[in-house]
């Protein structure tokens, strides 16, 4: 009998995953918030031009709630983005949170929903566990099937010019995630490949993390892993399957609850800095390392990865070694396709940001440290300059 080290696994408590979920938001409201009087969505201006928030907008004023709506949220939030929101929320009385766009608006909701009765200062809750006391009620609503932050109980902050700062906690959980494919059917295909990618990333490095990797979390990789390379590709070619689009965000989430319990690793490491310092999505950031960085931990990680390729292509065979670089190039392969950056020249890096990123790179030790190998300073330059 196989023996399985202890282990801890926490998610969000009521998930929905339907399409036309999010129009009938009030009823869910009226169901598990029944206290509730007023609402702040928390949201980003493009997501507010789609105009997709009316509906559950109307269906949250139905129910009798009053509503605010905070729509300034930009890509990698900085403080002054979390504290904006704050005061919006205390201004307004609001006594439940509801994010609803891509990872960033999904964060700063975390944020608020925990800040806005508290003491504390955003500054005093960076790192894992400082959050005390409750929050306020929290709904996550992702618009983009990538982050998987509806489920997971991380946010990152921009703290500096082009550094980031993660806050872990319990209480960052939200208490309910409305899965609605009808609210992705816009997004450009670019946006939904490297958003896609992402995921793929979230549950590639659940599976593989040093630390806290569990039967459950390799359960929830694997099944994630399974979806959205089945339904990638169908999602940016033909952006109005819905079959499609809600598999995409069924595996995002997936991922997401893997991750958050067995936590990412080298690739978030390295994406990071290209995110900082050259403004690229986090998504496409992880697309352009990803394979670099697996092959740097083929050594240590051979075994995990042909597991993987069972699932990304199963009809890969032969040695340990092959299968697990037919997983490597099923990514590489993957993106190509999907018509997204493929090098780091082609965002803009050059020879000369190479030993930067590095520098930048070592400072992401609380996602370093769960690698399977150890990754230096000469490590970490070398990565970016076999994807330049």
């Amino acid at each position: 009998m196989p023996e399985f080290p202890p282990f801890a696994f926490s998610t969000v408590a009521h998930i929905v995953a339907e399409p036309g979920a999010a129009a009938n938001l009030g009823a869910h409201l009226r169901q598990h918030f029944p206290h509730a009087r007023r609402a702040l969505f928390i949201t980003d201006a493009g997501f507010l031009r789609t105009g997709l928030v009316q509906a559950p907008l109307a269906s949250v004023k139905a129910a009798g709630l009053a509503c605010e709506i905070y729509s300034e949220v930009i890509a990698d939030p900085p403080e002054k983005t979390i504290l904006d929101a704050l005061d919006m929320a205390r201004v307004a009385g609001s006594d439940i949170i509801i994010g609803i766009g891509g990872g960033s608006s999904m964060d700063v909701a975390k944020l608020v929903a925990v800040l806005a009765n508290s003491d504390q200062a955003l500054s005093a809750i960076y790192g894992i566990g400082n959050v005390v006391g409750h929050r306020l009620p929290l709904v996550q609503i992702p618009t983009t099937a990538g982050t998987g932050s509806e489920v997971t109980n991380i946010a990152i902050v921009t703290t500096g010019a082009t550094t980031k700062m993660g806050i872990v906690a319990p209480q960052l959980y939200a208490d309910l995630a409305l899965l609605d494919a009808e609210l992705t059917l816009g997004l450009p295909p670019a946006v939904t490949a490297a958003t896609g990618i992402d995921a793929m990333v979230h549950a590639i490095e659940a599976y593989t993390t040093r630390h806290k990797k569990n039967p459950l979390s390799d359960m929830l990789a694997k099944q994630a892993l399974g979806l959205l390379s089945a339904n990638l590709l169908q999602a940016c070619e033909h952006g109005g399957d819905l079959a499609a689009r809600q598999a995409m965000l069924l595996g995002a989430m997936l991922a997401g609850q893997a991750f958050s319990n067995a936590p990412v690793a080298a690739v978030h490491a390295l994406a990071y800095p290209i995110g900082g310092n050259f403004h690229v999505p986090h998504g496409l950031s992880n697309s352009l390392v990803l394979p670099h960085v697996l092959r740097f931990n083929m050594p240590v990680a051979m075994p995990l990865y042909a597991e993987l390729a069972e699932v990304v292509v199963p009809q890969a065979s032969g040695s340990t070694e092959a299968r697990a670089e037919a997983l490597v190039v099923a990514m590489e392969q993957l993106a190509a396709a999907a018509g997204i950056e493929r090098r780091l020249q082609q965002v803009g890096i050059t020879e000369q940001d190479l030993d930067k990123l590095a520098d930048d790179a070592m400072l992401q030790t609380r996602l370093l440290g769960n690698n399977l190998r150890h990754v230096g300073h000469a490590d970490a330059r070398a990565i970016y300059a076999a994807a330049l």
